[in-house]
Formats: C-alpha cells, structure tokens, sequence
C-alpha cells in the first residue's frame, strides 16, 4: 500500500452527465487498485444504490459502468494519501480550482462533493453545511454530502443513504 502513495487516478467523467460525484482525494487502496472508493469499508458504492442512483450495488472495479448511468467521479486534490488530513489547504485550494475549470469543461447538471471539510477549506466556504449551496459551481448545481469513508462514524449506511437520495431526489425535480 505505501508505495501507492502520491498516485493519482482517473477521473470517471463524460460530457453532460447528471451528477459528478467528488471524492477528497484517493486513499491508498484506490491508487494501488486505480478503482475510486475501492477500500473494503468504504460506503460510497451502497450509498449510491440506496441513494436511487444505481439499479444495484456496483463493485468499485464496474466504476466505468457510471457515465451510462449519467454518474461520475473526480477527487478534489489528485494525490494519493492514507487520510485525507495529510492534504494540506493549498492542495485543496488547488484541486477546487482545477474542479472548477473540470466542471466547466464537461458541464455536469450537478457536483456532489463528499466530504464537508475539503470543501469548506478547498472552495473558502468556511460556514458550509451539508445539503444544497447556494451557489453554482460553473454553471453546475452544487451539493454536500458526508464523506463516505468508514472512518466517518458519524453516519450509519442508512443515514449516508439517505443523504444520497435526498440528492437524487433533487436532480429528479431540477
């Protein structure tokens, strides 16, 4: 797993889709696998299915199955890490303009970033809660939601899909 250390992965993206889904950053098992949300414990992949976005629970190695589906995936700063804190605050300032540049690119209707902190420190929101924003990104609709990592006790499988389906539900009425 070390030597996955400052990989980069990916991105799983397409022209137009519905939602661009926008991890931290990869951690260790999803460089050295090169599938995003790959560790064993991480709840991104159930989390989308009980959310409504997939017809089931898709393995991170079916990720390229995502753009049909009008999903997709980026990270915030590129860089592999064990935990998302070893990214310092000019990384993320960095990915959020980078992802900025990405979404106006590719015009996604929607950017969900999972995991308030990088976004609160990465976009200078500071006050940032979880849920809709009120500004865009590009021209993209905006949303926070928890980080999916096991680490994050805070929110049980269920809850963590709930909040993805309150997403869902959004793009559903937009």
């Amino acid at each position: 797993m070390a030597a996955a250390a400052d990989r980069t992965l990916p991105d799983v993206i397409a022209p137009g889709l519905d939602v661009l889904f926008v991890g931290i950053n990869p951690g260790l098992w999803s460089a050295a696998t090169g599938w995003h949300f790959a560790r064993p414990g991480n709840r991104f992949w159930p989390a989308l299915h009980r959310g409504g976005f997939t017809p089931r629970v898709l393995h991170p190695s079916e990720q390229d199955e995502l753009p049909a589906l009008g999903l997709g995936i980026t990270n915030l700063a590129a860089r592999a890490s064990a935990r998302a804190d070893e990214l310092t605050a000019a990384e993320l300032v960095t990915g959020a303009q980078t992802l900025t540049a990405k979404v106006a690119r590719y015009r996604p209707r929607w950017v969900a970033v999972v995991g308030v902190t990088a976004y609160r420190i990465g976009c200078a929101r500071p006050k940032a809660a979880f849920g809709p924003q009120p500004e865009p990104l590009a021209d993209a609709r905006l949303w926070v939601l928890p980080n999916p990592s096991g680490l994050n006790a805070h929110y049980t499988p269920q809850s963590l899909g709930a909040a993805f389906a309150e997403l869902r539900e959004a793009t559903l009425r937009e």
